[in-house]
């Protein structure tokens, strides 16, 4: 095999066989294919696409390429939920331990930030003493413990995405179907779960742009999902805003924990419920979305899903004294705030950009060796459709370096429209 020809033929438009992209992926992985082909081939994915069989030989091969978990012992239905990415989304965080807490088992690998979108992993280690970097028995050990573990990749899953993966963060790779289905397809396999659900989103600050773009690709995850044996359903929320009050690091979690004892943010309940609904659903413990919906606001209502997060936080590592303290955690030393300068109503945002902005702040990687600072964020105080008046706060931003906070202010200006009509803004999309 000889990767430059590779990379021509799928530069092209040609499908290339399982053969090739199985020789060139172990390549990689044994380094005799360097970094550079590989992101040629990646550019050369992106701007080509790939077939459906194309598709599928890449997910069995990075599914291949590593470890599977076992649940098959199990008695509980066992399923995850994965989002597509945004702003300001701290569902996992919510719905993990909440669909623990109704008896589904949730063997979760999430992922770091991924350009302008925040990552789980990202944001559970400023939990201090969180561990999520956890071998296969005993994350599985977990599971069977209490019902929940979410961790990172580890290497014996699916080496050749987490490498992948990694690559296409900083190569301009991201918003493609295939690679986004193969990565996202291979691990959730691999964690031996029986049921998905998947968030995919769509809008300004999503992967995918437009509602068309964003049904190819929930179809595609859920026609993989059906074929390698896992019941898989999707749901499309809007991103033309960020999602809850506040994205960034531990104002995320923050968030979650406040979502967990009953004082979220309507547009993050509304989110995790509807997910939620489908895996109950899936899992036969609720007959219809409106009883998987009550089920979760009990389960909310009697500490039960809270109290599955200390759980959890507990077993990896963590305190829960620290997240009954969670206030005093991480606070920021620099906060400044935007205001508005006429009056009227919030019209639009833009999301792509306020999570660029994060990045700038320090709340996400311009280079995969980046150090990320927990105490990064931005509060929104108005939302699309609110009403603001001249001298309004729009947005309050924070972190621990001032020099990346001035910097990241000036990027804020065009980041929200202020007009004279009302606007309204469609969170779950069918």
């Amino acid at each position: 095999m000889i990767p430059a020809e590779i990379i021509k033929l799928k530069r092209d438009g040609n499908e290339l066989s399982r053969e090739q992209i199985y020789n060139f992926i172990t390549g990689y992985l044994d380094k005799s294919i360097p970094e550079y082909q590989m992101s040629a081939l990646l550019m050369a994915i992106y701007f080509s696409g790939m077939t459906d069989a194309e598709t599928n030989a890449l997910v069995e091969i990075m599914l291949n390429s590593g470890k599977r978990v076992d649940f098959s012992h199990q008695t509980a239905y066992v399923a995850d939920k994965h989002s597509t990415g945004g702003v300001g989304d701290k569902v996992s965080i919510i719905l993990a331990p909440l669909m623990a807490a109704t008896g589904i088992s949730i063997p979760m690998l999430s992922g770091r930030s991924l350009g302008h979108t925040g990552g789980t992993l990202d944001k559970l280690e400023t939990i201090p003493g969180f561990k999520v970097d956890i071998e296969i028995a005993e994350f599985r050990q977990q599971v069977d413990d209490i019902g929940i573990a979410m961790i990172g990749q580890t290497k014996e899953i699916c080496p050749a995405d987490r490498r992948m993966y990694s690559l296409r963060d900083v190569t301009g790779t991201v918003e493609s179907i295939p690679l986004i289905c193969g990565s996202i397809m291979s691990k959730k396999i691999a964690e031996g779960i029986k049921g998905l659900v998947l968030d995919v989103k769509t809008g300004n600050g999503a992967f995918m742009k437009n509602i068309d773009d964003a049904h190819d690709l929930g179809n595609t995850l859920c026609k993989i999902g059906r074929a390698f044996g896992v019941d898989t359903d999707a749901v499309y929320s809007s991103m033309e805003q960020p999602l809850g009050n506040n994205a960034g690091l531990w104002c995320e979690v923050q968030e979650a924990i406040q979502c967990l004892v009953g004082n979220g943010p309507e547009d993050t309940m509304k989110v995790t419920f509807e997910l939620g609904a489908k895996l109950l659903l899936q899992a036969g413990l609720a007959k219809s979305k409106s009883a998987a919906i009550a089920l979760q606001n009990e389960l909310i209502a009697n500490n039960k899903a809270y109290n599955k997060f200390l759980e959890m936080v507990e077993y990896q590592g963590g305190n829960p004294v620290d997240i009954e303290n969670y206030q005093k955690l991480h606070n920021p030393k620099y906060i400044r705030e935007i205001k508005c300068n006429n009056s009227g109503y919030v019209q639009s945002m833009d999301a792509y950009k306020i999570g660029i902005v994060l990045v700038e702040l320090g709340g996400g990687r311009k280079k995969t060796s980046d150090i990320i600072d927990p105490s990064t964020g931005i509060k929104f105080f108005k939302k699309i459709g609110d009403k603001v008046d001249g001298g309004d706060v729009l947005f309050q931003l924070f972190n621990s370096d001032e020099k990346k906070l001035k910097s990241a202010e000036s990027l804020l200006n065009d980041c929200i429209i202020v007009g004279n009509q009302k606007m309204s803004h469609q969170l779950i999309l069918d």
